[in-house]
């Protein structure tokens, strides 16, 4: 017998999230573009912005801010923060109000040097007093659900004993729950993921953890059914980039879907929401992802990267799509 792909809702301060399925934050991606894409498809819970600086958030229209505008057909939307002092906190969440985050989550796993060198991400999380601050001030200023994004630590350190500090100090501060991306500081992607750590970690916390890594469908979370079972969450990122109906057939195994179809309309809604030159950024930085669904994929992948600007990148990708380009029916995002 099959085990299910089934999970059961996730209520932190009275917000529903169901099913309890997240689109990860994932840096020039998940903007509103990506987003109103996703929600063309449906499936999940909550759909994650892109990594936020905070400071910048003071500075950027609302309601015209591609990162942070949001549809009403997104439904929830969760916009995590890179924050690196309390000072200004409550500014940011005053002029966030508006647009009604149904959560808000701080990020303490990002391992990438300019954002470390900043004060953000993984380095806040080695820093339990700043932790503390930022944590106590989001609290203090913001009713809804808060989360925190981790990773386990520095493997090369005593990263059991820090673990536990930084757990205890989340729960004695207000946190709902935690994403725990489970690879340590030091791994890249390459690396598999260590599902076998959520046992351990459940088992040190009171709050629920949001799995997140190498997950890439409900065929995985069947087959490692054991291992997810003392999660109360699934986080899923890279594939859903390159796969955005992968949460419509978390529930629907059968769906039909066209990739040359969600192509097109995700080139539209991006050059609906950017100027030219931001919109072939995005654009690029999509391709990767996208490209994987076809057998000769790394054609378009050259051919957009290639492009010195939009109009360029747009119709060699529509040279490449005209042709009913032959597809892959099971994505390797091996290199990625």
């Amino acid at each position: 017998m099959i085990p299910s792909a089934t999970i059961p809702p996730l209520i932190l301060r009275g917000t529903v999230f169901d099913p309890p399925l997240f689109c990860a934050p994932m840096a020039g991606i998940t903007h509103s573009a990506f987003r109103r894409l996703l929600a063309g498809y449906g499936g999940y819970g909550a759909l994650f912005t892109e990594m936020l600086s905070a400071k910048w958030i003071l500075h950027e229209n609302i309601h015209t801010s591609p990162y942070l505008k949001r549809r009403p057909e997104e439904g929830k939307v969760i916009y995590q923060l890179l924050a690196t002092e309390a000072a200004r906190l409550p500014e940011v969440l005053d002029r966030l109000a508006p647009l009604k985050p149904d959560g808000l989550d701080l990020n303490g796993a990002c391992s990438a040097v300019n954002v470390r060198r900043q004060g953000g991400g993984s380095d806040l999380f080695d820093d339990p007093n700043r932790l503390r601050e930022i944590v106590r001030a989001l609290r203090r200023h913001f009713a809804g659900p808060l989360t925190v994004k981790i990773r386990p630590g520095r493997q090369a350190t005593n990263w059991r004993d820090t673990l536990r500090d930084r757990l205890r100090l989340m729960e004695d501060e207000g946190i709902d729950a935690l994403t725990l991306h489970s690879r340590f500081e030091e791994e890249s992607v390459n690396r598999p993921a260590r599902h076998a750590l959520y046992a351990e970690l459940a088992a040190e916390t009171r709050l629920p953890l949001i799995a997140n890594g190498d997950i890439h469908g409900a065929d995985i979370y069947r087959l490692r059914t054991t291992e997810f079972a003392p999660t109360a969450g699934v986080m899923i990122g890279r594939m859903a980039a390159a796969c955005p109906w992968v949460f419509a057939q978390w529930h629907n195994p059968e769906l039909a879907t066209d990739p040359v179809e969600t192509w097109r309309r995700l080139c539209a809604y991006i050059r609906e929401d950017f100027p030219p030159p931001k919109a072939l950024v995005r654009i690029k930085i999509i391709t990767p992802y996208l490209a994987r669904n076809f057998v000769f994929g790394h054609t378009l992948f050259a051919a957009v990267q290639s492009s010195p600007d939009l109009a360029t990148a747009l119709a060699r990708a529509e040279h490449f799509m005209a042709h009913s380009p032959q597809r892959f029916h099971r994505i390797s995002l091996d290199g990625i």
